[in-house]
């Protein structure tokens, strides 16, 4: 059950990530949910919420794709719980109290380890759902490699797995980078807002689009892989314009 949970976030984090791919993953679906009652500190789930929090808070601050990439795996690790609500509300817990200090962070993953000790391609997968949340932004700060590759290392990850994947991260957004010319212009379009709109309006119609046009909506609207990767792409699109305005904006 556990790498099935596991699992499940792999394909949100793929999704959030703004197409970035790595493996393809396929929807999964259970009959059976598991109820959990004590410490989510011992569980696999909460104790990636837990060193999400750390590489999310590493540069002193939450991005906005960092915080819906947060929200995003909240709902879907609890949704595969009978008790869902409750694993919901504590695993917000668990994230507002670990973004607070990275004192404990190495036995966080000491903890982890042992769950995971006869499993290293299942901490590859959470080492690269970390990287994941630290690149989303596009940013990959040097406090956010520092606590990465501490996790890394603490999760007795190879040097060159770890240098790979970094590299390979990298890569993606070097490119896409490249190959993206987005005008400002075209990001309002994108948006379905205007030069006029406030902050606030311009938010409001950003949140409207990404729910609209969400993958995992989509999919569970039982639409096709084709639909479903055409939603992807316009959310990556909808993302790249958000964040070019509100850099244009200063906000």
């Amino acid at each position: 059950m556990k790498l099935i949970v596991l699992l499940v976030i792999g394909v949100i984090l793929y999704f959030i990530a703004r197409n970035y791919k790595t493996e393809k993953f396929e929807n999964i679906k259970l009959d059976i949910k598991e109820r959990f009652n004590g410490d989510l500190m011992n569980h696999e789930a909460g104790l990636l919420v837990a060193l999400m929090a750390k590489v999310a808070k590493a540069d002193g601050q939450v991005s906005e794709l960092e915080a819906q990439m947060l929200k995003h795996t909240f709902t879907d690790i609890s949704v595969h719980f009978e008790n869902s609500e409750e694993i919901r509300e504590r695993l917000k817990e668990i994230y507002q109290k670990e973004k607070e200090s990275f004192d404990n962070t190495i036995s966080i993953c000491e903890k982890l380890y042992k769950i995971t000790k006869n499993d290293y391609q299942k901490r590859l997968r959470i080492l690269e759902y970390l990287l994941n949340l630290a690149f989303i932004d596009k940013e990959f700060s040097q406090t956010e490699m520092m606590i990465t590759e501490d996790i890394s290392n603490a999760l007795k990850i190879s040097k060159a797995d770890f240098e790979t994947l970094v590299n390979r991260f990298e890569n993606f957004y070097r490119d896409q980078k490249a190959n993206e010319v987005l005008s400002i212009d075209k990001a309002y379009e994108l948006l379905e807002a205007s030069k006029e709109d406030d902050n606030n309006t311009l938010k409001k119609k950003y949140r409207t689009l990404v729910k609209k046009h969400h993958p995992d909506i989509v999919a569970g609207q039982g639409a096709s892989q084709n639909i479903i990767d055409e939603a992807t792409k316009k959310l990556q699109e909808i993302n790249e314009a958000y964040e070019l305005i509100k850099k244009e904006r200063n906000i």
